[in-house]
Parts: C-alpha cells; sequence; structure tokens
C-alpha cells in the first residue's frame, strides 16, 4: 500500500473509531436535558448510558475475533452500518425505550477500535506501524473527552437530538468510503465462531458491569448486586474452561496469560478507573455552585472548557508517543502516563480551589492519558500474533472500560455517601475521591513497571500461538 492509501486508510480509521469515542462521552451532559424531554426519571435515563456500556462491552472482542476470522474491512463497515442505523434511531427516538435500544445498537460499533487497530498492524510497513497506533489513539483519547465541551453548545444551540444527527451524516460519509477504498487485510484466522463461548462472555460481562455500574442506586450491599457479582464470578469460570478446551476459542487465554498481556491490562484496569472517573466527576465539580464550599457554579458548556486543556495535551501526547517510540519504549511510556495521572489526581485532591488549579490538573492528566492509551495499544499489538490483533486489542478495551466502570462506582459512593442539608456532596467527598483515583494511576505505574521488554514478547507471543492444545480439546 502507498504512503497516500495509507493517508486514506487512517483518516477513515480515525473518523469512524473518532465519532464512537465521541458518542461516549456526548451524551452524558446531555441526561437531565433527555429526562426532562422524555418525561422519564433519573434511575430510567441512566440506562442511556449503561445499555451503550453494556452492548460495547459484549460486542468489542466478539467482532474482534469475527474481524480476525471473516475480514477486519468486512466487520469494520458492518460495525459502522450499526452505529449509523443506531445514531439514526436515537436521533427519531419518540420515548426512552427506543433511545435505549438505539444506544445498544450504537454499542456495537465498539469493535472499531481492536478493528482499526488490526487493519493498520496489517496494511501498514512496520516502521509506521506505532506511529500509526499513536495517532489514532490520540483521536479514540480526544473524542472520548471530546464530547463533554461539545454536548453543551450543540443542546443550547439546537436541540439534544443533533448530538446523534451529527454523526448520522459523518458516519453514512465514512462507512461508503470505507467500503470503497479500505483494502480487505489479508490475515485471517481459521476457524468460526463459538456461540457457547459468545453467550458466556456476554453474560459474565453483564453481570459483572451491570451492578457494577448500578450500585449507586440499587447499594452494594442490596441481593441484586450481590446475586449478580456471585453469577459473574460463575459464568467466567464457566467461560474459561469453554475456551480453554475448543479448537475454537473466541479469545485464546494462552495470549492473554503473557506477562506482557497481563500486566499491560492490568494497568489498562487500573488507569481506566482513574481516567473514567475524572471523565464522569470533574465536570460535575465544575458545575457545583460556590455556596457548597467548592466548585465554580459553572455551566454545562463553562464546565466543558474546562476539560480543554486535557483534550489539548492528550492529543498532543498521543501524537507524540509514536515519534518517541525509538527512545521511549512503550512500556516506559506507560509507566510515564500513569504517574502523570497519579500526579493530577493528587492535585486535585489537594488544591481545587481555583479554576486555574483544575485546569492545570486537567492538562496533566491529558498527557498521561495520551501517553497511556497509545503505549497500551502499541504493547498489545506488539505482544501478539497478527491473527490475535482484534480479540487482543478488543479485550484491553474492554478491560479499561471495566476498569472505569469500577472506579466511577467507588468515586460516586465516596462523592454522595454523605450529603450536606441541600443534598449537594461535601467537598471532602471529592478530595477522598480523587485521592484514591491517584491510588490507582500509581498502581497502573507499578502494573506497567512489570511489562517485560519488548525484545521478549514477540517470541513468547510466537511460543503461545503454537503452543498444543490439550488433549481433551473438543470442537
Amino acid at each position: 500500500m502507498n504512503r497516500q492509501s495509507n493517508r486514506l486508510t487512517f483518516g477513515v480509521l480515525a473518523t469512524g473509531a473518532g465519532v464512537y469515542a465521541l458518542l461516549q462521552s456526548l451524551i452524558t451532559p446531555a441526561l437531565p436535558t433527555v429526562q426532562h424531554a422524555m418525561h422519564t426519571s433519573q434511575a430510567t435515563v441512566t440506562w442511556v448510558m449503561t445499555a451503550y456500556l453494556l452492548s460495547a462491552s459484549i460486542f468489542t472482542p466478539i467482532l474482534g475475533r469475527v474481524g480476525d476470522m471473516a475480514g477486519k474491512k468486512r466487520t469494520l463497515v458492518g460495525a459502522l452500518v450499526a452505529l449509523l442505523v443506531g445514531c439514526l434511531v436515537a436521533a427519531l427516538a419518540p420515548n426512552i425505550t427506543v433511545l435505549i435500544i438505539a444506544r445498544v445498537i450504537q454499542g456495537i460499533a465498539g469493535a472499531l477500535f481492536p478493528l482499526s487497530f488490526g487493519i493498520i498492524r496489517d496494511e501498514f510497513p512496520a516502521g509506521r506501524v506505532p506511529a500509526g497506533i499513536s495517532n489514532l489513539s490520540a483521536v479514540i483519547a480526544v473524542g472520548s473527552g471530546l464530547g463533554m465541551v461539545l454536548a453543551g453548545p450543540i443542546v443550547g444551540a439546537l436541540d439534544y437530538r443533533w448530538l446523534f444527527w451529527f454523526p448520522v451524516i459523518i458516519v453514512a460519509v465514512t462507512a461508503l468510503i470505507a467500503h470503497r477504498y479500505v483494502p480487505e487485510s489479508p490475515s485471517r484466522t481459521e476457524g468460526s465462531v463459538n456461540w457457547l463461548s459468545s453467550v458466556l462472555l456476554s453474560g459474565w460481562l453483564v453481570a459483572l458491569l451491570l451492578p457494577i455500574s448500578q450500585s449507586s442506586q440499587w447499594g452494594w450491599g442490596s441481593a441484586r448486586v450481590i446475586l449478580l457479582l456471585v453469577a459473574a464470578v460463575a459464568l467466567f469460570a464457566v467461560w474459561a474452561v469453554v475456551e480453554a478446551r475448543t479448537r475454537n476459542p473466541l479469545i485464546d487465554l494462552r495470549i492473554m496469560r503473557l506477562p506482557a498481556i497481563r500486566t499491560t491490562n492490568t494497568a489498562a484496569l487500573l488507569f481506566g478507573g482513574g481516567m473514567y472517573a475524572v471523565w464522569a466527576f470533574l465536570p460535575g465539580f465544575a458545575q457545583t455552585p460556590a455556596s457548597a464550599g467548592y466548585g465554580f457554579g459553572a455551566s454545562v458548556t463553562g464546565a466543558g472548557l474546562l476539560m480543554l486543556p486535557m483534550l489539548v495535551t492528550m492529543f498532543v501526547a498521543g501524537i507524540l508517543s509514536g515519534r518517541l517510540a525509538g527512545r521511549f519504549s512503550a512500556k516506559a511510556q506507560l509507566v510515564t502516563g500513569a504517574l502523570l495521572g497519579a500526579a493530577a489526581c493528587a492535585i486535585l485532591a489537594a488544591w481545587h480551589g481555583q479554576q486555574w488549579q483544575v485546569a492545570l490538573a486537567a492538562g496533566v492528566f491529558g498527557l498521561g492519558i495520551g501517553l497511556a492509551f497509545a503505549s497500551m495499544s502499541n504493547l498489545v499489538v506488539q505482544s501478539v500474533p497478527a491473527a490475535q490483533t482484534g480479540a487482543a486489542t478488543g479485550m484491553n478495551a474492554n478491560i479499561r472500560t471495566i476498569g472505569g466502570s469500577i472506579g466511577a462506582a467507588l468515586m460516586s459512593g465516596l462523592v454522595t455517601g454523605h450529603l450536606q442539608p441541600s443534598g449537594r456532596p461535601y467537598a471532602s467527598g471529592y478530595t477522598h475521591g480523587f485521592a484514591m483515583l491517584a491510588v490507582f494511576c500509581l498502581a497502573a505505574a507499578l502494573a506497567a513497571l512489570l511489562v517485560p521488554s519488548r525484545r521478549s514478547a514477540p517470541a513468547a507471543a510466537a511460543a503461545a500461538a503454537q503452543a498444543p492444545l490439550p488433549q481433551t480439546v473438543r470442537g
């Protein structure tokens, strides 16, 4: 593939993945508006986010594997079509039930991340793969945060439905260009989809993420939460046994046990916990009236603008990550990114009385996100055989999301555990919460230090891929 084709392919991948990432956060600031417009309760409107999270968690690893087998370009176009349909249904949704269904359809496109990374690995020259993955990671990271900045102006000037109409137009064009110009990757995995494994994977992910995401409403000690967590453990155990005994594993557990993958995924879990919780709670902190003893009484748009330093620095760091690969390894960048995240959360815990202090912390955290996102993706791609790229990067994204759900749930417990007579949280809730997130990011840095050197990772991946399956294999 020539350089011009590389640029077109990257542009298509970046647009599709960027729009999907944007939709992760674009609707969040507008949830109160949606609740009022559709005459529903706060508990019900939260399912607009929960449904999206659950759907993406299920389809990301499954379609990543399908792409490895059936063709990444074909699966990518299918994911873009699903995103298009989901946005169209959401824009026209007459009630909250239809909107939630639309969000489930949109979640299917979570597979755009692993598919895009896989296409870059298959199609780009080897020397340009790290930079391509870093640049795409920067677009994904910025897209994930940009929604918080754009939501306020869009809703204020137009209507919340335009949060979906704009993506409809962009995704439709992107899908057509992808179908016409993105080449089909030659690397394929033999076999077929193990549907029993797919059902079990879906089961334990839903049973794990549902109680975590709803814990603030249901209560950690409620019967629903406890039973679902027990079910998650049981289903995971059954899934692991099925995966180990089949000729066509959905996610090859031998690959997941590689030291480079295991440690990178651990770092992803912990860093995801800090990252998503900051995204979820920092805008709310900024919007709190100063009469509460903290906060700035910012509007939705003002709170989004306070996050702008984070978006700028994460994009710059993500772009630079690939260009620094020759001097600083992906492991070193992941350690640095996690440490910057820890420093940012420590700043938020100690100094948050002035807007410039919050903006400074946001900028530092953006540097950490940019480095960590790119380096995690590069570490996974470097450490697995080409035929496992989709499933491995999809699972890494999933683990980061699981960490984000845990971090946000724990942060919610600290922030909302004790309320003022006015119903607003005490400042100490945010202080303790940000301190906890600093510990999360510091633990991610320690996990990243355990990632083996790059030279040993490919050899281990090849050995794992060629290792014989157990004698008790069943088809």
